[in-house]
């Protein structure tokens, strides 16, 4: 099993820790790469190894203050490949972690959930409110 992809975050750039022996995978910070195709890619294709042997669960936390529209078709393709690992029973829990005053982002999560055909909660940052 793979153990673990990880890479800082950058002014441009999330944080990608993906924590395979634990099952615990995050994405955090502003997603505005140059190239999102090519900073995504190798995420993309360790998630291809870890769909092999993966975790009985896996709990993906999403925490971005910002992305541009290329970030989300790669966020697409990583929904994607927890969606086939779901199919094969392996549980997926995601939580996406919104501001108050940011209702893009609050869109932005409502609207991967539509998408998606996986466990998704809407977590508002501040406290209060939970979707």
């Amino acid at each position: 099993m793979l153990n673990r992809f990880y890479q800082d975050d950058t002014p441009k750039t999330p944080k990608l820790n993906f924590d395979g022996e634990n099952g615990l995978f995050e994405i955090c910070g502003r997603s505005i790469p140059e190239n999102s195709v090519e900073f995504y890619s190798p995420v993309i294709e360790w998630l291809d190894q870890y769909i092999l042997n993966p975790k009985e669960s896996i709990t993906l936390i999403v925490k971005l203050e910002y992305f541009n529209t290329s970030s989300s078709k790669c966020l697409v393709d990583i929904f994607r490949r927890l969606e086939r690992m779901h199919q094969m029973g392996v549980k997926i829990y995601i939580k996406w972690y919104y501001e108050q005053e940011d209702e893009d982002m609050q869109d932005s999560g409502m609207d991967f959930k539509e998408i998606i055909k996986l466990p998704m909660e809407m977590i508002l940052v501040n406290g209060q409110e939970e979707i």
